[in-house]
């Protein structure tokens, strides 16, 4: 294995990460949030002395520490400190209804679970009482002894996170994330898109999803860097916060930089502090991208998954004009390959097929659930069901799920190329699409459109832009205008409850 980035921390094990930081740099502020700072001494001490509260108390490695929260310094400190009494954190996804949260603990059979008192009073009851819930602030004070006890040797292989999958297309599954694999996701972030101590990362992204860790906050209090930590997103507070703090860099999905563009602070609010912006989740609308390199913002693009710890594929800062509507290149320490549709062979060289992930970010597997982890790790490779294009630079692009290409007339369409294209229509400010039974074609394309505001948009013109640059099997054959689309509480669209009473174009 290649050595890693320069100042990245040598022990696989999450666990230490912090004791460098806090030893040498003590007071430098590790999280602001809430208006409230965090030094690094204050952090590793409070991981160290939770650690010991939770084996005091007889959890042992292996057992599950559930909680349910907002992103929170609570939530830092219980990661942390399940790194290093070997349990694994299990942050549950607090837009779900209580069914769904029940189906989600009967899975994963957590030891603990931790409510944060703003969660408390809506959803302490009911389902998740069931599980004897404690206040999760509680245990980052002195409300619990700490003892005197032995925390276990710190393992590598160890589970780490345990991450509730979508479920977009039935039950939700655990995605096990290991020590090993969180250490080289960070480690190829920052061989890729590199952070110094210096750096301070804007963290919008939910701690129920992996990108809440593995993208830029893990790698940055690794380093010693300062995390601005927001509980949740509110496009005026990130104009805010990059101005208050000097922010150097920040991870979203397109929906957060679509809405902070259109924000009316976003032309004259000071961005000059921001080295980079990365994107990911999905695709970054052109028009969006414009509106940010206008103000002068370097933007990256990456493509992951979170059986991948996620980072995949990076485009780094610069690359995109050259390279529009790819993903890039596979991160260091990760293959990167193609599997043919037709006889699964893994293709060379330019191509498009399902794409292959393989390396030591790839997780540990699904949480009791040995079968859907054979369909999912095949050879060694872990099966994305995402479709993608590979270029003669080896630069990859993505046309779609597997799951979500339709047949019309016989002839693959993938959502996804489809979106690409009206998404660069000036008119049009976020688009999906479906595939929908046809008596004569087997299916056809819709295509719900959310229009700039203020823009006039027309079926046939859009169609027509379609036709000009698509083969005609794939132009959606109808054109729904709607006010927005629905989406998961990471930002994605969710297809499943796109809005069928808009306006036929």
């Amino acid at each position: 294995m290649a050595a890693v980035a320069e100042g990245f921390p040598a022990p696989l094990a999450v666990g230490s990460w912090l004791r460098q930081p806090a030893r040498h740099r003590p007071r430098h502020a590790a999280i602001i949030s809430d208006e409230r700072t965090f030094d690094y001494a204050t952090l590793d001490a409070w991981s160290d002395r939770l650690a010991r509260v939770l084996v005091g108390r007889g959890l042992r490695p292996g057992d599950r520490v559930a909680t349910l929260s907002e992103n929170s310094v609570e939530q830092v400190v219980a990661l942390f400190a399940c790194a290093r009494a070997g349990l694994i954190l299990t942050p549950l996804n607090w837009h779900l209804s209580p069914d769904e949260l029940a189906v989600q603990l009967t899975l994963f059979q957590p030891a603990l679970t931790l409510v944060a008192a703003s969660r408390w009073s809506e959803q302490a009851g009911g389902v998740v009482a069931a599980w004897q819930p404690e206040p999760l602030e509680d245990y980052v004070t002195d409300a619990y002894p700490a003892g005197h006890v032995t925390l276990p040797t710190l393992d590598d292989d160890a589970g780490l996170l345990l991450i509730a999958t979508s479920g977009t297309t039935g039950q939700p599954k655990g995605a096990l994330l290991t020590n090993r694999n969180c250490y080289w996701t960070n480690a190829s972030l920052q061989a890729a898109l590199p952070l110094s101590p210096d750096d301070v990362v804007l963290s919008l992204l939910p701690q129920y999803h992996v990108g809440g860790w593995n993208i830029q906050t893990l790698l940055a209090w690794s380093l010693g860097a300062t995390v601005v930590l927001e509980r949740s997103f509110d496009p005026g507070r990130v104009l805010d916060q990059i101005e208050r703090h000097r922010v150097t860099t920040l991870m979203g999905v397109p929906t957060m930089y679509v809405l902070v563009a259109e924000h009316p602070r976003f032309a004259a609010a000071d961005l000059s502090s921001l080295r980079f912006a990365l994107v990911g989740g999905a695709a970054m609308p052109a028009s969006a991208q414009d509106r940010w390199s206008e103000r002068g913002v370097a933007m990256a693009v990456g493509y992951g998954l979170t059986e991948a710890g996620p980072n995949t594929l990076v485009l780094p800062p610069g690359e995109m004009t050259p390279w529009p509507g790819a993903v890039g290149r596979p991160y260091p320490y990760v293959d990167v390959a193609l599997r043919d549709p037709t006889d699964g062979r893994v293709l060379t060289g330019p191509g498009a097929g399902e794409i292959l992930v393989r390396g030591p970010n790839v997780f540990a597997g699904y949480w009791h659930d040995a079968a859907a982890t054979r369909a999912a790790v095949v050879e060694g490779w872990l099966r994305t069901g995402d479709v993608g294009e590979r270029d003669a630079h080896g630069v990859y692009r993505i046309s779609g799920r597997t799951k979500e290409m339709f047949v019309s007339g016989g002839e693959n369409v993938f959502p996804a190329e489809v979106e690409r294209v009206l998404s660069e229509h000036p008119a049009i400010a976020d688009v999906a699409v479906i595939g929908v039974p046809d008596p004569v074609w087997g299916e056809v394309g819709v295509a719900y459109v959310v229009a700039h505001q203020g823009a006039a948009v027309n079926g046939d013109e859009l169609q027509a832009y379609c036709r000009a640059h698509l083969a005609p099997f794939k132009v959606p054959r109808r054109i729904v205008l709607t006010p927005e689309l629905p989406r998961s509480p990471v930002g994605k669209v969710d297809k499943r409850h796109l809005p069928r009473d808009g306006d036929v174009l």
